[in-house]
């Protein structure tokens, strides 16, 4: 790949199950540099796509192009680990017992636990200056159970990050958070894109006033077709997301964030 090279290209993807369309006529590149956000209603088909850019689902039709590799010509034992996959399935799989530092250190050796391997000191040092990065460096001792679910989510942030993947997928994190919760995860988020070192990301979400003010890119889904894909300043207009959700809606932005309101 060169550094001009998309790292994600969706061309002509449908994805299809039990005779329906989830997805059809999916055309989407990522370049380097770029922070996208998919956006979309229920149904619209947001997970189904961020799988496919995870490597878990296959499409039906079209062609995937990974980190300069095409989907289904490379083996993808080789090439998922080079991307950050953050989604609810994760969390389902963790166990509660395990410290914040040994979630994070587990990572780094491709498991959920950390006991299958001998974790080294550097490798601790690492997963510490993560578990920072995210605002949990004093979490680095407590248990997964006994942390809020804003905490949760920064730390599976620092569990992702901590690879140093080359592309950032992130389905949802903010879906069951209180306000505090979702405006801390909100704030990490938007560190991390403002980096310029940071790897592309993409954050799937349901809501406008979840996307921080650092992302550049938008993606707006409906039933499971592209409405509007581009720079986030033309994405994120009143006619383009009422368009979106089926719904007339007054948008605005304050200080670089965004909010929505159905039209009166």
């Amino acid at each position: 790949m060169s550094a001009a090279d998309p790292v994600l290209r969706l061309s002509g993807v449908r994805f299809r199950r039990n005779d329906r369309d989830l997805l059809h006529d999916i055309d989407l590149s990522v370049l380097p540099g770029q922070r996208w956000v998919l956006l979309g209603p229920n149904g619209a088909g947001k997970t189904s796509l961020i799988r496919i850019a995870g490597l878990y689902e296959f499409p039906t039709e079209g062609s995937v192009d990974i980190l300069g590799h095409r989907f289904g010509h490379v083996d993808i034992r080789e090439l998922r680990p080079r991307i950050g996959f953050n989604s609810p399935a994760l969390t389902d799989l963790l166990r509660p017992q395990l410290t914040a530092l040994e979630l994070v250190t587990s990572a780094l050796h491709g498991s959920l636990v950390p006991w299958w391997t001998q974790v080294t000191d550097d490798e601790t040092e690492v997963a510490r200056a993560e578990l920072a990065r995210v605002g949990c460096a004093a979490l680095a001792e407590q248990t997964y159970g006994t942390l809020s679910s804003g905490e949760r989510q920064r730390v599976l942030l620092a569990r992702t990050l901590v690879t140093r993947p080359a592309l950032l997928l992130l389905d949802e994190p903010g879906a069951t958070l209180d306000l505090v919760g979702r405006e801390q995860l909100i704030d990490t988020l938007d560190t991390i894109a403002a980096d310029a070192a940071a790897p592309p990301m993409v954050l799937v979400t349901h809501h406008v006033e979840e996307i921080p003010a650092s992302f550049t890119h938008a993606v707006l889904l409906r039933d499971g077709g592209i409405v509007f894909a581009g720079p986030i300043g033309d994405a994120l207009r009143a006619e383009q997301l009422s368009a979106c959700f089926g719904m007339a809606l007054d948008v605005h932005q304050h200080g670089g964030r965004w909010s929505a309101r159905r039209a009166r």
